[in-house]
């Protein structure tokens, strides 16, 4: 064998190798299809079509960081951690899920509002403040009482319920009905709620009759007029509350609110432990979450300028106290706000008593700075 067959025969063996291990070799795939988020603009600004599905799903919330001093406008005495002279301070997370989609019976809905807060030093944990079903107008499971909700809650200070128009949240069932003419109505079912409430007290229903609801609302481009009336099962009593809104123009706008309910309870005893006021509050109404038979709020909103915008509220109850609220909402960059407020109440009544006993004088004067990031 010579070197010229010698070399021939080696390429030869060369190439069969390198042939066989190429048949050997991994074949990748095609990649697949990438499916896009696509854009939901059915239902507004910020939802998208989970992949896969035609259901619109948009994530909201916020991060809140909040300061305050001075005195306590709810109650007298200070505002500070455990009655301190101090700082009040709380950091707050709050996550909503808002999914959305068409059905033969209607828009088809779920909401849920997670929460989670540090107050004081103290981790208070998460919450649910809402979370429920709606199927075209029908709407079951927890979100904010009705009668506080249904006509727009208050105005745009931060303390709006130092005289207060709400009871808190509640297991519900409603029906909302929404005309072509601006015109909607809703009569709902509620099963009140327990310790945390604004007023304090048990106002869980006692046996299988609910708390009842019903409201009706008009708006326009002027603004709106909306009225809710509740009955309160446990007692017996019901409340009422009328409004009206109207935008001026693009930069002022203002509101004027009335509340009555029936058979006001002011009964209240000084505990010999704490020395404080306690409101006989198995006598009192659930909407009715104000110390009087009436009370009456009215606001204004200016938008100064394309990033200020300045709130002012005030509120009156017929037992005698006076709640005053001042800020300036604004806007420093899209999604941060920054909101410094003051606010003054004169307290009389059942009031004024719970304030003397918290160590408060007949009237208190605080603020706060409110630093909120939305997203």
């Amino acid at each position: 064998m010579n070197i010229k067959s010698l070399l021939l025969g080696s390429a030869a063996a060369l190439v069969a190798v390198t042939s066989a291990r190429a048949a050997d070799a991994v074949v990748v795939a095609e990649p697949e299809p990438v499916e896009y988020v696509r854009v939901c603009d059915a239902y507004g600004a910020g939802f998208f079509y989970i992949p896969g599905t035609e259901t619109c799903l948009k994530i909201s919330g916020y991060v809140r960081y909040d300061a305050k001093g001075g005195d306590n406008v709810y109650t007298g005495g200070n505002v500070g951690a455990k009655g301190n002279e101090t700082w009040y301070k709380r950091s707050r997370a709050e996550v909503r899920f808002d999914a959305r989609s068409e059905t033969e019976l209607g828009t088809l809905r779920s909401y849920i509002q997670g929460r989670f807060q540090f107050t004081n030093g103290v981790d208070n944990g998460g919450s649910l403040p809402q979370a429920f079903i709606e199927l075209g107008g029908f709407r079951i499971g927890v979100a904010d009482e009705i009668f506080g909700s249904w006509t727009g809650y208050a105005g745009g200070v931060i303390n709006d319920d130092v005289i207060n128009y709400q009871s808190g949240t509640s297991n519900q069932v409603s029906y909302t009905f929404k005309g072509g003419n601006g015109f909607s109505a809703i009569i709902a079912a509620e099963q009140g709620q327990d310790g945390d409430s604004a007023l304090g007290g048990n106002y869980v229903i006692e046996d299988y009759m609910p708390h009842v609801i019903a409201g009706a609302k008009f708006e326009q481009g002027w603004g709106a007029i909306s009225g809710v009336v509740g009955y309160d099962s446990n007692v017996e009593d019901v409340a009422a509350k009328l409004r009206l809104d109207v935008k001026f123009n693009e930069m002022f706008s203002a509101f004027i609110m009335g509340g009555y309910q029936s058979d006001y309870d002011d009964s209240y005893t000084i505990s010999p432990v704490t020395g404080r006021a306690v409101i006989n509050l198995n006598n009192r109404n659930f909407f009715g979450a104000w110390e009087g038979d009436w009370a009456a709020w009215g606001g204004l909103s200016a938008k100064v300028t394309d990033k200020a915008t300045i709130n002012a509220q005030a509120a009156y109850e017929s037992e005698g106290t006076y709640a005053f609220a001042l800020n300036v909402r604004y806007e420093l960059v899209p999604g941060f706000v920054i909101t410094p407020e003051i606010n003054y109440t004169k307290f009389d009544g059942a009031r004024q008593v719970n304030s003397e006993a918290n160590g408060g004088n007949d009237d208190a004067f605080g603020g706060m700075i409110r630093f909120q990031r939305n997203f």
